[in-house]
């Protein structure tokens, strides 16, 4: 089983890697959501990267500071929370390949948040 240092740490990874492309791709991502401004991927991949740094260096924390990683959860939380409304909402204003990335991302969040969670209440 994962130790909570490393649920951190992917989570850092793929949150940082997710980031950098959304500033990179900005131009990609928007083609795959069908819409014309580029603004939000690259103000999303920015918000990503700072909180891939934010996690990666709680992860290496000696101890780990519970406090913070409740933070790192409830921030996860909220991701799903916002991509779970932003669906409905953006239902026909972005393209299905749009959606579905929201929802699968929306999935692995809940997933990080999930693990981190179970691993904090047994520290």
């Amino acid at each position: 089983m994962f130790s909570l240092s490393n649920i951190l740490k992917i989570n850092a990874i793929s949150s940082g890697l997710t980031g950098l492309q959304l500033v990179i791709f900005s131009n990609f991502a928007a083609g795959l959501f069908a819409v014309d401004t580029q603004v939000p991927f690259r103000i999303t991949g920015i918000f990503l990267i700072v909180f891939a740094l934010f996690v990666i260096h709680q992860a290496y924390q000696k101890p780990i500071r519970p406090k913070q990683v409740a933070h790192i959860i409830w921030i996860d939380r909220l991701w799903v929370l916002a991509s779970v409304l932003s669906v409905p909402l953006l239902y026909n204003t972005i393209s299905v390949t749009g959606l579905v990335l929201i929802v699968a991302i929306a999935a692995w969040v809940a997933l990080m948040a999930y693990a981190q969670n179970y691993k904090l209440i047994r520290l």
